[in-house]
């Protein structure tokens, strides 16, 4: 499993290159349009306005033949100083794999939020893994968050899944989360770390990422919680 969980990691790094990152912020913006535009169906609005930091990975590909795994890339974007508007947008991979028999393949855009602090301070190093290295569980739909699970409601990160127009939640547990450094790199013309573009906000919101910044103003234009180590 571990040779398993290399290989898609490497697939994460050598991917890279035929993704567009314009365009991972076009799908990315488009998918969550069209997940919070539908209320009753989305990302309970109370949950959005405590959340530090949103992920969406648009598209990721799931399938295989005897060993099943999904690789995808995306974007990530915090409030700045915990409480603010939100901030520059970060590059991502994630991947995970599974042992079974799958033939075929499906795409699935995913969609987390970060819920405090102690996520986004992990979310900013090179490799994470979701569930592992911090609490991961499949989030609830709906306009508000009144039937979420204890476990919801402490988890730091709450993750859903679209596939075929269906938005449920979805755990991401045993994913792998990875920096996209040459994506970033591409992104603002020069290399430079997620904490810098997360935590420190060192940079403003490039152009590419300004639709993307207004459609979560849209939804939540302030919330999470004030913390200086945001700052």
């Amino acid at each position: 499993m571990k040779k398993l969980m290399t290989f898609v990691v490497l697939v994460l790094a050598f991917t890279g290159a035929a993704f567009a990152k314009e365009s991972q912020l076009e799908k990315a913006t488009n998918v969550l349009h069209e997940i919070m535009d539908t209320p009753d169906k989305g990302i309970p609005h109370d949950l959005l306005e405590k959340a530090a930091c949103v992920g969406i990975v648009p598209s990721e590909i799931k399938g295989a033949f005897i060993f099943g795994g999904t690789y995808g890339r995306g974007v990530l974007v915090c409030r700045r100083h915990g409480n603010g508007p939100w901030g520059a947008p970060s590059m991502f991979g994630l991947g995970g794999a599974s042992v079974g028999f799958q033939i075929g393949g499906e795409a699935t855009d995913v969609v987390f939020i970060v819920m405090n602090e102690a996520g986004a301070r992990k979310l900013v190093q090179d490799e994470v893994k979701l569930g592992g290295d911090m609490s991961v569980t499949a989030g609830p739909v709906g306009r508000t968050a009144e039937a979420a699970t204890d476990a919801q409601l402490h988890a730091d990160i709450l993750s859903y899944s679209r596939t075929r127009g269906l938005f449920a939640g979805v755990s991401l547990e045993g994913s792998v989360f990875k920096q996209d450094k040459d994506g970033n790199r591409d992104l603002y013309g020069r290399p430079i770390t997620a904490q810098q573009i997360l935590i420190d906000g060192a940079v403003a919101t490039p152009p590419e990422g300004l639709a993307l910044h207004r459609e979560l103003s849209r939804y939540s234009s302030r919330g999470g919680r004030s913390t200086a180590s945001l700052q």
